[in-house]
Parts: C-alpha cells; sequence; structure tokens
C-alpha cells in the first residue's frame, strides 16, 4: 500500500510539471492536483511514522 501511494505521489508530481509546462496551463487543475499531492504526502508519512515510530527515549 505505501509502495502504491508513493508511485500515485511520484506520478501526480509528473502530471503537474506537464500541466505547468504548457503555454495554456490549467491553475485550477494545477491547483488541485497539489492539494492532492500534499494529502497523498501526509497519508505517506502517517503510514511511515506507524511503520517507524520515532520513539526518544
Amino acid at each position: 500500500m505505501l509502495a502504491q501511494l508513493k508511485e500515485e505521489h511520484r506520478d501526480l508530481d509528473s502530471a503537474i510539471k506537464a500541466l505547468q509546462a504548457l503555454a495554456m496551463n490549467d491553475e485550477l487543475q494545477i491547483k488541485r492536483l497539489k492539494k492532492r499531492k500534499l494529502a497523498l504526502r501526509d497519508r505517506i508519512q502517517g503510514l511511515e511514522d506507524i511503520l517507524c515510530p520515532d520513539i526518544i527515549a
């Protein structure tokens, strides 16, 4: 599951870069993709924290 989320995150990054490269890019679509990418990053971080907790002793 974690690998799938990371792959989706990379795919979104590629899609955002491709849209930004267009002369007539869709700013609203780019903002939506960035928001989705940030949500994925938070979800990935949450799962990584569960799998490998940062224990301060």
